[in-house]
């Protein structure tokens, strides 16, 4: 029987008792980079937080990906630069907060932070510029506590094609292939979300372990070219690997996705530049919240989220789908689902629709738990 209690901060949330007791990692969070830009730690107030330390201590979850996101303007322009400052950034938060945050880089440390009761804060690279084509500073990235990096961002790089671009390595180049390789030899999460679809199926023909999307959802459900057709899933499905579903609303719900495509083709159209989520790669993030604002779409809904999470485990299994937020990384979240503390209605909706508690501890974090520690068992 499911018994449940509410947060002491959010009496209306009611929590159940197995999202209290699943590990919960989400796949990708975007925090730093708002902090960077307001120049705010994690427990101070921003009207535009969707994921501050209250909200991730109310949302239930045990570890969460901080990305340490370079944006496409600084490719060729101090990307490495940029990436430490952000990934020094994440370290001095939870020094700052030690009471109720911890750092970890492994599988168990996020069972020891579930045991503490404390919130595990771990780093993602979002956009393979960062490494400035070196392997190097990809193996640098890793010593600091990186544990995965997605190959490419909305921009393609020098060796890897972005869906939200042009192709010009069918996919990846031999570096690219290189660069995969080298993280399966570090045990570093190689993350697909962000890539074409061609670049996709060469980092699945190159790996010698899983695959993770860590913040991509359906396809078939949503025709934005973020996310993965079914012959993807399933093929990652082989491969072991598991897709984190995103809630952004854009990748959720396909009438949002084709009001947001259809002016950003309005908007290229007449700059010449441009890409698939923002209107300029240079533009700041301000800026990018004001013209989201101004194309008055639709917004999705929790049970759009289900939706691509039922999906997902219908096509590829359930023991191969997880949760990637991109909170604080995108303009327009689902209702109720608008900051983390939503989080457990999500699980609440999840048992409304039928899922059991077992497999609702898959989704949650246990099929990612799962993929990285054979993606650690996997170094060399």
């Amino acid at each position: 029987m499911t018994t449940s209690t509410t947060t002491d901060s959010s009496p209306s949330i009611v929590v159940p008792a197995v999202h209290r007791r699943a590990i919960i990692v989400d796949g990708h969070c975007d925090t730093p980079y708002r902090l960077i830009r307001h120049n705010l730690h994690i427990d101070e107030h921003d009207p535009e937080a969707q994921a501050d330390l209250k909200s991730l201590r109310d949302s239930g979850i045990t570890a969460s990906f901080f990305a340490a996101y370079v944006p496409p303007f600084y490719a060729g322009r101090g990307a490495a630069r940029f990436a430490y400052r952000l990934i020094e950034l994440i370290h001095a938060e939870v020094r700052r907060r030690p009471d109720v945050l911890t750092f970890c880089d492994d599988a168990a440390g996020i069972r020891q932070a579930k045991a503490g009761g404390k919130t595990a804060l771990m780093i993602g690279v979002e956009g393979g510029h960062a490494i400035e084509d070196s392997l190097s500073i990809l193996r640098d990235f890793y010593r600091l506590g990186a544990r995965y990096m997605t190959l490419t961002h909305v921009n393609t790089n020098n060796w890897c094609d972005s869906s939200g671009d042009g192709g010009r390595h069918n996919g990846l180049t031999d570096f690219g292939r290189d660069v995969v390789r080298t993280m399966n030899d570090l045990g570093m999460i190689v993350d697909i979300s962000h890539v074409s679809d061609k670049a996709y199926y060469a980092a699945l023909e190159t790996t010698r372990v899983p695959l993770v999307a860590t913040h991509s959802s359906c396809r078939a459900l949503c025709r934005h070219p973020r996310n993965m057709t079914d012959d993807m899933l399933r093929d990652l499905a082989k491969n072991g690997g598991v897709c984190m579903i995103n809630f952004f609303s854009a990748f959720l719900n396909d009438a949002v996705a084709q009001v947001i495509m259809n002016s950003q083709k309005r908007v290229k159209s007449e700059s010449g530049g441009g890409t698939e989520e923002m209107p300029d790669d240079a533009t700041d993030w301000d800026l990018y919240l004001e013209w989201f604002n101004t194309l008055g779409s639709p917004q999705a809904t929790i049970d759009d989220a289900v939706d691509h999470i039922l999906h997902a485990a219908e096509v590829a299994g359930i023991d191969h789908v997880g949760i990637g937020s991109d909170f604080d990384g995108v303009p327009a979240l689902p209702k109720d689902l608008q900051t983390a503390a939503g989080l457990p209605l999500l699980t609440a909706r999840l048992l409304e629709r039928g899922v059991s508690e077992g497999d609702i501890e898959k989704i949650l974090g246990g099929n990612f738990m799962r993929v990285f520690e054979q993606i650690e068992a996997g170094r060399k």
